[in-house]
């Protein structure tokens, strides 16, 4: 069985992790991707097996049964994300090293289960009121989803010591370019 390294980037809903991530992807050719599994609908013109995988609710639980997750989450009521074993297997199979844009918990989950194979970064946002701008500005979510996901972001911010890493994102061109020495620093390891 090959295994490569992960790269665990963690965040409240809207400090930025998923731009970085795709800032890397763009940068570093032997990342690749990790495509969680989600119970929640598609969003705008996500696409099954690109963005997630999406599933219904009972097959996320027949497959939590047959421990088909390295990790899960109900991370918010009645929607579950996780990380299929076999999506972990499938990019180590091609020789690459594993990339997540990951909720909080589900990070330093995977990073306890892997510990020194991978590095787990949190990314800040500059302060909670950037953060509830940001989700408020995308124009996505209904009054009471956005309420969900303050008040989860206010709760995740309190883990950020527990990461290898935080990488603050007070301004995205310089946080980009951090993210870049870290991942490459800890690549050569």
């Amino acid at each position: 069985m090959t295994q490569g390294k992960l790269i665990i980037f963690s965040a409240p809903s809207g400090a930025g992790k998923t731009t970085i991530v795709h800032h890397l992807l763009g940068h570093i050719p032997d990342l690749e991707f990790s495509i969680s599994a989600t119970t929640r609908k598609p969003r705008g013109d996500e696409r099954d097996g690109v963005d997630y995988y999406f599933i219904s609710n009972e097959e996320f639980l027949h497959r939590i049964a047959k421990k088909q997750f390295v990790e899960f989450e109900e991370v918010y009521t009645g929607t579950f994300y996780g990380t299929l074993r076999s999506e972990i297997q499938r990019i180590w199979d091609k020789g690459k090293h594993v990339i997540f844009d990951i909720d909080v918990e589900g990070g330093l989950h995977l990073k306890r289960k892997y510990e020194e194979h991978a590095l787990a970064i949190f990314v800040q946002p500059p302060s909670l009121e950037v953060l509830i701008e940001r989700l408020t500005g995308r124009g996505t979510d209904s009054k009471e989803k956005l309420q969900e996901r303050f008040v989860k972001a206010e709760k995740e911010l309190n883990y950020a010591p527990q990461f290898d890493i935080i990488l603050k994102n007070y301004d995205l061109e310089t946080a980009c370019a951090e993210a870049r020495q870290l991942v490459t620093d800890f690549l050569k390891t």
